[in-house]
């Protein structure tokens, strides 16, 4: 790749997306041979976006993320690069219950994100009634289900398993990762693999295990993080990338000038005007919109549209004497009603705990969901203590917590709605047509961090590229 020299481009955004998209820009250019600078704008006071790590117990706890994906290398092989290889480790356990009809069940075997593939692991678990059992077979004696460009996940699994299966199964797994909701997730843009067998089987249970078999051997571990907390990795990033980084930015315009772009940023009564030759959106898809409207209003009419949902992680510190159940920690159906839709056994997850916490057990909550917002408006103490109600429901009595946290992510989470992938094609298409522009982030392709790294890679690659045959 041919890139020009001297040239300045910014980026809007210190999340992991844009922190990683101002590494791959000095990569790219120190691939090239070419200088350019790099400024990264930040509206709020601190780096990081999700990933952020703050002292619980007198133990580093994350905020936000606290695991990447092994399975992709993109969040590993960053990390490595930014002088982290070494503070890696996988978790120590990922076996993880499901509390549902007031009771912990085992989570069964080799499900695709809910979806079973092996009906005798699913019965032992206890998470469906004898009736809810005996409605899955009827699967392989329906008519298929036209999938077509695109289909809500609940729905199909509706259609196919019954409501039971959605109810106990995919919401806890599938909305969990999004805080959404089963019925109104893309199946395509959620659960890829399982959607192109799902376009080609009769059977829905056919294409869940054809979608298992499809996918390259399990090896090695599946989740894995820092020591220290995943919040240290964008502190490393960002002095990697060698960027000027700006916090309390926040831009307010982006148009576009005859050989760049312009950037209004800071306080209405006090405006400055940053040039740019080159732009990387890198913030949620709402902002995103703004920012675009002026110059790219068809992609900003497609970003509008994407909805968020917001979430709180309450984090508790307990005593070296509590007692709790091995393993992860548990998922909780939204069907149950409860306040609670996750929690995680933090010390038996991550052996490195033992390290640093003095016998202190770290459990984290995750609590509320899309249209849920209500429930996050109860001041800090209400929420630590039905949160801690609800724990102690599920896994019995347990001491005081001897410190607390409650963190808010109000509208942190993406929603894939259906049509989002059409929806991410139109908005990079109309971008790509703006040379020097280009967008990345969560609301894209994927919320995991390697899923937002990659992105970031292909922003700016993809900016740069524009940037060179322009």
């Amino acid at each position: 790749m041919t890139l020009p020299a001297d040239r300045h481009v910014v980026v809007v955004g210190g999340g992991i997306s844009g922190l990683a998209a101002a590494w791959f820009l000095r990569r790219e250019a120190q691939r090239g041979g070419h200088r350019i600078r790099v400024t990264v704008l930040e509206g709020s006071t601190q780096l990081g976006g999700k990933l952020r790590v703050s002292d619980v117990g007198g133990a580093p706890v994350d905020e936000g993320a606290e695991s990447l994906l092994l399975r992709r290398d993109e969040g590993t092989a960053l990390a490595r690069a930014v002088g982290l290889g070494d503070d890696l480790v996988p978790a120590a356990t990922t076996a993880a219950s499901i509390w549902s009809r007031g009771h912990l069940r085992p989570m069964p075997r080799n499900t695709v994100m809910g979806v079973p593939t092996d009906l005798r692991s699913l019965a032992a678990s206890g998470l469906l009634t004898p009736r809810e059992l005996a409605r899955i077979p009827l699967d392989v004696w329906l008519p298929r289900t036209e999938v077509g460009e695109d289909i809500p996940v609940g729905r199909l699994v509706a259609t196919r398993l019954g409501r039971a299966v959605v109810d106990r199964l995919v919401e806890p797994l599938l909305g969990g990762v999004y805080a959404g909701h089963a019925d109104l997730l893309s199946l395509d843009a959620t659960i890829p693999q399982l959607a192109v067998h799902a376009g080609r089987e009769r059977s829905l249970l056919a294409a869940a295990r054809a979608a298992r078999g499809a996918a390259p051997p399990a090896e090695g571990p599946v989740f894995g993080a820092l020591r220290g907390g995943l919040g240290r990795l964008t502190a490393a990033v960002a002095a990697a990338s060698g960027a000027d980084v700006r916090l309390g930015t926040t831009v307010r315009e982006l148009r576009r000038t005859v050989d760049g772009w312009a950037l209004t940023v800071g306080a209405a009564r006090a405006p400055e005007l940053v040039m740019a030759d080159a732009v990387v959106l890198a913030v949620p898809a709402a902002p995103a919109a703004r920012l675009l409207r002026a110059e790219v209003a068809t992609a900003a009419t497609d970003l509008a549209a994407v909805a968020y949902a917001s979430m709180a992680i309450v984090t508790l510190a307990l005593p070296a004497d509590a007692v709790l159940p091995a393993g992860s920690g548990f998922l909780v159906p939204p069907v149950d009603g409860r306040l609670v839709k996750a929690v995680t056994f933090t010390t038996n997850k991550w052996s490195w705990y033992a390290e640093t916490s003095s016998g202190v057990h770290v459990v984290r909550l995750s609590v509320g969901r899309l249209g849920e917002e209500a429930a996050l408006q109860r001041d800090d103490a209400d929420l630590v203590g039905s949160a801690r109600a609800e724990l102690a429901e599920a896994v019995g009595a347990l001491p005081a917590p001897i410190d607390s946290r409650v963190t808010r992510w109000g509208g942190g989470l993406p929603q894939y709605a259906v049509g989002h992938r059409a929806r991410v094609d139109r908005v990079r298409a109309a971008v790509a047509l703006q040379p020097g522009l280009a967008v990345c982030g969560a609301a894209y392709d994927g919320i995991g961090i390697p899923a937002c790294v990659a992105s970031a890679e292909r922003a700016a690659c993809d900016v740069l590229g524009q940037w060179s045959h322009g």
